[in-house]
C-alpha cells in the first residue's frame, strides 16, 4: 500500500503538467523526418537555450549522427562547453548559481516534450509578453509568473498582452486572450513561428531519439505477425480436423 501511495504521488506533477494553463494550445505540426528543421532546431537550442538548460541524457556524437551534422561542425559550432564529442550535453552553469539567479535551477529539457507535450512547448515559446512587474521584465500567457527570461526576444521582438473586458454579474472582468508582437525582432512573425517549431521538433526528437526507427520496425513486426497468423491458423485447422 505504501508503494502504491508513493507511485501516485510521483505521478502528480505529470498530471499537473498535462493539465497546464487554461490557454488554448496551438498545434505544433512538427516533422521528425525533416532533417533541415531538426538541424536548425538544434542550432537555435544550443545558441539560445543551452546556456541554462541541459539535455544531459543526450550525447553530442549521437545527436550529430542522427541529425546528419558532421562531428567537426558539431564541435566547432554547437558544443560550447568544450567537452569531447562523446560526452553528455550538459550546460556549463553551476546549479547553485542558477538557483540564486532564477530562484530554482533551470530544468533539464531532454524529456520535456514528453512531459509537457509539443503543443504546449510551441504555444509557450510564442506567448511571452512585456510585464515590468516581473524580475526579467516579461511574463508568459501559458505559464504565468514563470521565472525565465524571454531568451528568444531578439528573434521575435517585444510583445504585449491582449485582453478582453466583459461585464459579469455587474462587474468588469478582464481576460487575457493572446499576445501581440511589435514586429521589431530579427524575424517576421511567420519566420519566428517556424523557428519555434524547429526548436520543438528538436526537443521532440531529443525526448525519443529512436521513435522513427521504432515505427519502421513496427511495420516489420506487424508484417511478421500477419504471416505467422496464417501459418498458426493453418496449424490449428490441421490439429482440429479430426475433432470436427
Amino acid at each position: 500500500m505504501k508503494k502504491l501511495i508513493i507511485a501516485v504521488l510521483a505521478f502528480l506533477p505529470a498530471f499537473a503538467f498535462a493539465a497546464g494553463a487554461s490557454v488554448k494550445l496551438d498545434k505544433a505540426n512538427y516533422d521528425l523526418t525533416d532533417q533541415a528543421s531538426l538541424q536548425n532546431g538544434a542550432k537555435l537550442f544550443m545558441n539560445y537555450c543551452a546556456a541554462c538548460h541541459s539535455t544531459q541524457y543526450q550525447r553530442y556524437n549521437r545527436v550529430a549522427e542522427d541529425l546528419g551534422i558532421p562531428e567537426d561542425i558539431m564541435q566547432a559550432h554547437l558544443n560550447f562547453t568544450g567537452v569531447a564529442i562523446g560526452e553528455l550535453m550538459e550546460n556549463a552553469i553551476p546549479e547553485k548559481d542558477a538557483a540564486n539567479w532564477f530562484g530554482a535551477p533551470p530544468p533539464d529539457l531532454t524529456l520535456v516534450a514528453r512531459v509537457r507535450g509539443a503543443d504546449w512547448l510551441y504555444t509557450y515559446l510564442r506567448s511571452f509578453y512585456k510585464d515590468d512587474s516581473r524580475p526579467f521584465g516579461v511574463n508568459n500567457l501559458v505559464f504565468p509568473s514563470v521565472g525565465m527570461p524571454h531568451v528568444l526576444e531578439p528573434l521575435q521582438g517585444s510583445a504585449t498582452l491582449k485582453t478582453v473586458t466583459r461585464t459579469v454579474d455587474g462587474k468588469e472582468v478582464t481576460t487575457p486572450v493572446g499576445i501581440e508582437a511589435a514586429g521589431n525582432g530579427e524575424l517576421t512573425a511567420e519566420e519566428y513561428d517556424n523557428a519555434v517549431l524547429d526548436i520543438v521538433n528538436f526537443l521532440v526528437y531529443s525526448a525519443d531519439p529512436v521513435k522513427l526507427e521504432r515505427h519502421r520496425m513496427g511495420y516489420w513486426v506487424l508484417g511478421f505477425l500477419a504471416i505467422f497468423f496464417v501459418f498458426a491458423y493453418m496449424l490449428k485447422k490441421e490439429y482440429w480436423r479430426d475433432v470436427h
